[in-house]
């Protein structure tokens, strides 16, 4: 659509409101403000919904491998070693870890939680970048003998720093004439991790991997092999590849079972917010209507003085079109441009608003993550606007015809 030098002047004009058209400046200016608001608040929570999805995957997968291979019942891998070594033959393995993984009850003297012991050996903590970022002063050549390290939340929960003892409480003990005694020792803390995720920082210790085979009392042996991929993507193809190398008796599962309910969660509160959030574009496209037919009212006589001077229907169109796409565009830009200034900067206000109110607000506790994430997925910013932008357009169509129908007749004789 081409607008020529008189239509762009006359919609200008029609733009600025005079005195007694106050009222539609003012909702004209809702309509700016709800379509500027509508978009950035889109714009803001899908990004922070795409970076609590990435973050969270990051994380897990930093701690966690793409693959996880477990022992049958409660038999252990006695051969994980010649196991490992047929996995890494694979092209896309980057990676295979033995572990040990159980559930125990900690005590401190002070208090008492359950929680996730992790056997590794040093050097696949050391391999894994989150891990070994995560640690807090922790001199890794302690990390032998009868040594952890624990959770920083944990630590805070029961009262200990590094240096304390801890006593782990198997129940699968040793059995005696007077039944089943619980299997319990006592450990130093060699230090704290924090790798930025509730639920491992409060209730995860990480222990050699020989001291917990010695402790679980399973010998050379193992309970699970940790997988990492260099190619996300063929993780089913790598998956179906280990699973007929290996021996039968294993369960082999990934990190899309393990999480499947969670973030299938998220997904679905991504498009319901997506949904929702629209609808406050869809009001904003609605005070355009209303603002436009207001103002086409206010201007009848105008229109029937344009009429009668030469100017054409199409003319009359195109000049309240341009008025409510200006409202649209402009709304729109600005919502974009507050939107991402939003999400690059999502944690120091997050910081200010909980420094001014007082109050936590985002709970490490419910969402798992100790900072607020965001991601900006540009193809996703483009289909927000391109959606403002098209309400905003069709907005504008029935009142722009609305003008371009009138009867400059009838128009100046009701004046």
């Amino acid at each position: 659509m081409i607008f020529n030098q008189f239509e762009r002047l006359m919609a200008r004009r029609y733009l600025r409101a005079k005195r007694k058209e106050g009222f539609i400046s003012v909702i004209t200016g809702f309509a700016f403000t709800g379509i500027a608001l509508g978009v950035a608040t889109l714009i803001i929570v899908m990004s922070v919904m795409n970076g609590f999805r990435a973050e969270l995957l990051n994380r897990i997968l930093g701690i966690n491998g793409h693959i996880n291979i477990v022992s049958a019942g409660s038999v252990p891998f006695n051969n994980y070693v010649q196991a490992i070594d047929e996995i890494d033959k694979f092209d896309n393995v980057e990676n295979a870890f033995p572990m040990i993984e159980k559930q125990l009850l900690a005590s401190s003297g002070r208090a008492a939680e359950g929680v996730m012991v992790r056997g590794m050996r040093k050097e696949d903590i050391l391999e894994k970048t989150t891990l070994k970022n995560g640690m807090l002063d922790v001199d890794m050549d302690e990390f032998e003998g009868n040594s952890v390290i624990v959770g920083y939340r944990l630590a805070l929960k029961m009262g200990l720093i590094p240096g304390d003892e801890i006593t782990l409480i198997s129940p699968n003990g040793k059995i005696t004439a007077f039944g089943t005694v619980p299997r319990m020792k006592s450990y130093r803390i060699a230090g704290t991790f924090n790798l930025g995720m509730f639920e491992y920082d409060s209730n995860f210790i990480f222990m050699p991997l020989n001291t917990a085979q010695t402790f679980f009392g399973i010998g050379d042996a193992v309970t699970n092999i940790d997988v990492t991929l260099k190619d996300e993507s063929r993780l089913d193809e790598t998956r179906t590849a280990i699973e007929q190398s290996i021996d039968p008796g294993t369960y082999i599962f990934d990190w899309r079972q393990s999480n499947s309910a969670f973030f299938n969660a998220i997904e679905v509160e991504r498009n319901v917010m997506f949904l929702i959030l629209t609808l406050i574009i869809l009001v904003a496209a609605f005070n355009i209507i209303t603002g436009l037919i207001m103002l086409v009212k206010d201007k009848g006589r105008d229109v029937a003085v344009l009429r009668t001077m030469g100017a054409t229907k199409g003319m009359i169109m195109r000049i309240f079109f341009m008025d409510g796409a200006f409202i649209g565009v402009v709304g729109t830009a600005l919502g974009l441009l507050l939107g991402v200034l939003f999400c690059d900067n999502i944690e120091t206000i997050r910081q200010f608003l909980q420094d001014l109110s007082g109050r936590e607000l985002f709970s490490a506790e419910i969402y798992f993550l100790s900072q607020l994430p965001a991601k900006i997925d540009f193809t996703e910013v483009t289909v927000i606007v391109a959606i403002s932008l098209l309400l905003s357009f069709l907005a504008t169509i029935y009142p722009a015809y609305r003008a371009a129908k009138m009867d400059p007749v009838e128009a100046l004789r009701y004046e």
